[in-house]
């Protein structure tokens, strides 16, 4: 056959002549000069599917789903996926959604088209609070069921002990109803991961660092000493969304309901700064910890309390968000981390990154990979830890506050010395008869490690 101008010899490509093969070696070499390798003694799994970062709220909604492109991108640009299992979850199924949500709101995301969107009191649209802050868009309820089934895919990756710390940076989104949608959220990952979580584990603590009150969960485990929330956020009843969480939100009021003090809010005012955030949630996660004795933890990173955000109006830096996973990270129980709110997508695919690396143990160089896709997104500030209070808010939280707001949660938790062994509420119901097998086990664990310190001290 003549050879022309359109068929042409086929020639083999040299090894490392290729743009895909640069790439690889590139990836490898920053494996090499970062030290990333698989953690000691732990697992590691990381939750994603980039089908769901195609989808768009539309142009002038503050939510990008095109910021877990950019965390996903920063990510293997560095080669963290080298030390962590990787999993392409499943969408959820309409019958996994109903494990929290009413069916009809269900069926309603499931049929509902852009062109329903309309603000008419009469509407079903109005009933379920969508068409403004949440939006009818082409592919929602894939969206919903995609973020949904990633984070139910890594609860369960946590009960079946096939990973310790699991990562669903497209789930967190913590303000949806069982009925209805609500601040850019539409179905709550959150609660339904920590359902699947409850049938194996007989205490879930549930910490929140979004800027905004976690509302949603604690709306869904008001009721319940199986699940106490932790909200860290800023509070302002009149101006700021939600509206909810105040120091005294504790739970019902009836001290004979068992979800009464079990859930805890730390309500922040403007401007609070990197050395006030880290002493604070350090200062009430451990007595959480100590008092409430949980056996699995769910953390919510919403990265909207960052510095610089489109939505925030917080001083806090990467490096000191990042220290709220290491230090829960410390406790060394069955970790689901989370994503959440953050609207200036770059720093947000930052964070999010930078926490992936402390998950994994690995002490990542500052500067972004050059070979990072999309680097031109992030102008001049080609670094991992870019000054994000340099548009300072006034910072309005005294020591005084703070210290006031310490002394609130601790006199919630002097409620909880006998947490551990009332009884369990039936969340999901078909607990019930697992609840002394389990807390046998929890104690008989927590002997162990306890004699394993007191040796380990006298060998020191």
């Amino acid at each position: 056959m003549a050879k022309t101008s359109v068929v042409q010899d086929y020639k083999h490509p040299q090894p490392g002549t290729t743009s895909t093969l640069t790439v690889d070696e590139k990836i490898r070499r920053e494996v090499w000069n970062n030290g990333i390798k698989k953690p000691k003694g732990y697992t590691v799994s990381y939750h994603a599917n980039p089908e769901m970062e195609q989808m768009h709220f539309g142009q002038k909604h503050p939510m990008k789903p095109w910021r877990l492109t950019l965390t996903n991108k920063i990510v293997m640009a560095y080669g963290m996926h080298e030390a962590m299992d990787i999993y392409i979850p499943r969408a959820a199924s309409s019958q996994e959604l109903k494990d929290f949500h009413s069916g009809d709101y269900i069926d309603f995301l499931q049929r509902v088209t852009p062109s329903d969107n309309t603000w008419d009191p009469d509407s079903q649209t109005y009933a379920y609070n969508t068409g403004d802050d949440c939006p009818i868009f082409d592919g929602l309820y894939n969206y919903c069921s995609l973020y949904a089934g990633a984070s139910l895919d890594a609860a369960r990756k946590l009960t079946n002990h096939q990973s310790d710390i699991a990562i669903n940076w497209s789930g967190g989104l913590h303000h949806a109803k069982k009925t209805e949608a609500s601040g850019f959220c539409y179905i709550n990952d959150i609660v339904l991961a920590i359902l699947q979580l409850l049938l194996h584990h007989p205490r879930v603590l549930y910490i929140d660092i979004d800027v905004h009150h976690g509302d949603g969960v604690e709306q869904a485990f008001w009721s319940t000493d199986r699940v106490m929330t932790l909200s860290f956020h800023k509070y302002n009843r009149a101006e700021f969304f939600p509206g909810t969480g105040a120091l005294d939100d504790t739970g019902p009021l009836n001290n004979a309901s068992p979800g009464a003090h079990h859930s805890l809010n730390v309500p922040l005012h403007d401007g609070i700064e990197d050395s006030q955030y880290i002493k604070l949630f350090e200062d009430i996660v451990r007595p959480c910890v100590r008092h409430y004795r949980p056996t699995a933890i769910v953390l919510q990173c919403g990265a909207d309390s960052l510095g610089g955000d489109r939505l925030g109006c917080f001083n806090v830096n990467i490096k000191a968000h990042g220290a709220c996973v290491a230090f829960v990270k410390k406790f060394e129980l069955p970790l689901l981390v989370l994503g959440g709110g953050g609207y200036t997508a770059r720093n947000v695919a930052k964070a999010w990154a930078y926490e992936t690396s402390l998950c994994i143990d690995a002490e990542v160089h500052p500067n972004l990979p050059a070979h990072t896709p999309f680097l031109e997104h992030f102008g001049n500030e080609k670094t991992l830890f870019p000054k994000l209070d340099l548009n300072r808010y006034e910072n309005k939280n005294s020591r005084v506050y703070l210290e006031s707001v310490v002394m609130g949660i601790m006199e919630q938790l002097r409620y909880l010395q006998g947490a551990p062994s009332v009884q369990m509420q039936h969340i999901p119901p078909d607990l019930g008869g697992l609840r002394d097998e389990l807390e046998r086990e929890v104690f008989e664990e927590m002997e162990e490690r306890e004699r394993f310190r007191r040796k380990k001290e006298r060998r020191g």
